[in-house]
């Protein structure tokens, strides 16, 4: 299937999500949309492994994709939904040190079914945390949070009980629906691949290794690994949430709930200049 009409039938399907009022007729689009990028990515892969020639023009690239403008609150979060969305369609990503943009390196198919995906669920995932503040259920919890406490000569770090405050609730129920996101896209994944190999098997062309699916799949990764280990220039490692962002068991139910409801919409935004990576 062509990139384009991939990317039409995908969002074919995330405008049927966003249009229904029903809770399961949502959650089967959305996996229909990553089951069809899913479906895509193995026939490339396996027509990769078959075609020397495919091959040679079809090769990892990196891609930078904006997240958020500098000072904005919450790009964390953000940046956690995209990440959860590429790992369930096989990308690799840096991150930004103020999380303003990510770099994926993947299969250019794969990045733009990426982005197709975080374009509607970044929006789902913002709308839903504003109807949680709004409803005003943080008021009532409390969070834990590191904080530092002198005592005398020493200062130690302490874990305390306060109050839920707005920007507390948000980060955590977000990040939960970015957890749920992730593990709803990496099941609907995982269901086509096993369907693809089992067809393979059952049609007796499993012990083909040029066009074995699962072999196929394997060379893919190692292919991105090998791609990002000589392209990549970011240094440590990058983590979704701070210690001393506190943290609240009340806002991530919430968060996960709305997760596992999401229906679908929204834009997206490319091409900021390149930052400093997470030290």
């Amino acid at each position: 299937m062509r990139d384009d009409k991939l990317l039409t039938r995908i969002g074919g399907l995330l405008r049927q999500a966003e249009g229904t009022d029903n809770e399961h007729e949502a959650q089967a689009f959305l996996a229909a949309a990553q089951r069809l990028a899913t479906a895509s990515s193995i026939d490339l892969a396996v027509a990769r492994d078959h075609d020397p020639a495919l091959r040679k023009r079809q090769t990892p690239l990196s891609r930078q994709i904006v997240i958020g403008t500098a000072g904005k609150r919450g790009l964390r979060t953000y940046v956690q939904l995209f990440v959860h969305i590429g790992r369930a369609n096989d990308l690799t990503c840096d991150v930004a040190s103020n999380s303003t943009y990510v770099i994926a390196y993947g299969y250019e198919a794969d990045i733009d079914a990426v982005e197709t995906l975080y374009a509607s669920l970044v929006v789902q995932m913002v709308a839903a945390s504003d109807a949680y503040l709004k409803s005003g259920a943080y008021k009532q919890e409390t969070a834990q949070q590191v904080v530092t406490r002198d005592y005398g000569p020493w200062r130690r770090r302490v874990v305390e009980e306060k109050a839920l405050s707005p920007i507390t609730a948000r980060l955590n129920f977000q990040s939960a629906f970015a957890e749920r996101i992730g593990a709803r896209l990496l099941e609907a994944r995982d269901q086509q691949r096993d369907e693809a190999v089992r067809a393979e098997a059952d049609a007796g062309s499993a012990g083909s290794t040029s066009t074995s699916t699962a072999v196929a799949l394997r060379n893919k990764e190692l292919e991105v690994t090998d791609f990002h280990r000589r392209e990549s220039t970011a240094r440590g490692s990058w983590r979704p949430s701070r210690a001393t962002a506190g943290y609240s068991s009340a806002a991530r139910r919430a968060g996960d709930h709305a997760g596992r409801r999401a229906k679908i919409g929204a834009d997206r935004e490319f091409g900021a200049p390149r930052g400093a990576l997470e030290p």
